[in-house]
């Protein structure tokens, strides 16, 4: 947990794991507590991280949620990582991936459940792979935020000059409300960037699935302009 008794992450993370978590037994630890058995090798460890990457040669720093090993004389930067996915960059307001911890939360299981059958799919390039297996969107409706958007694409009208299935442009309390209920039919854009807080840094799109978890989509790229930290009509063409 976050060392912030009463953060708003802390609530969550506790009601999400309560009512999705299934794969393993679970106890709901502090920081201090994860001090003292980050060391045995038979636990494992759901947890915010901070990762910088050393050959983006910049000092950008994200949030991730990571599904870490324990080991002997663990280091968090070191424990085996059987899943990562980005939550924002550092600088950037919390709340804008609070409302999307639970479809994020089931991905990692589901991920968990895929890598015990295939070991490739351990690290970065297991999401590549799921890039390779895209499940195609036609029958679901796609939910994007304008704050998510290119400035030429917020609008229904320039997304479906592109796009050629349902999509709508929504509020962050619209996509919370999809996976809530876990609507079998929606898709939704998590987009992390700098939102203008730097240029040199990374910027991550992701499609999930509100109710099945499954990622649509996977894709990062460093920052060149102030306009790539969007989703953008590349990614829009390289929809199924």
């Amino acid at each position: 947990m976050d060392d912030a008794l009463m953060s708003e992450y802390n609530m969550i993370i506790q009601e999400v794991m309560k009512r999705s978590w299934t794969i393993t037994p679970y106890e709901i630890i502090s920081s201090k507590e994860f001090d003292e058995v980050k060391d045995n090798p038979d636990l494992s460890f759901l947890m915010t991280t901070i990762v910088s990457f050393a050959k983006d040669k910049t000092k950008a720093r994200y949030n991730f949620i990571s599904l870490l090993m324990g080991e002997p004389k663990a280091d968090v930067r070191t424990m085996p990582d059987l899943c990562s996915l980005p939550l924002s960059y550092t600088r950037v307001e919390e709340a804008s991936y609070h409302y999307k911890l639970e479809a994020f939360v089931l991905f990692i299981q589901n991920h968990v459940k895929n890598v015990l059958e295939n070991d490739k799919l351990i690290g970065e390039r297991g999401f590549r792979h799921y890039n390779k297996d895209q499940g195609s969107l036609q029958g679901k409706k796609l939910l994007l935020t304008k704050e998510d958007l290119a400035k030429d694409l917020q609008t229904p009208q320039a997304v479906k000059a592109i796009y050629p299935y349902d999509f709508e442009i929504v509020s962050r309390e619209d996509i919370a409300d999809a996976i809530k209920r876990q609507d079998p039919d929606v898709v939704f854009l998590h987009k992390v960037g700098p939102e203008g807080t730097r240029i040199r840094a990374r910027v991550y799109k992701l499609l999930v699935g509100a109710a099945d978890s499954k990622l649509y989509y996977w894709d990062y790229g460093m920052i060149k302009h102030v306009s790539d930290d969007a989703f953008q009509e590349k990614d829009l063409k390289k929809l199924k």
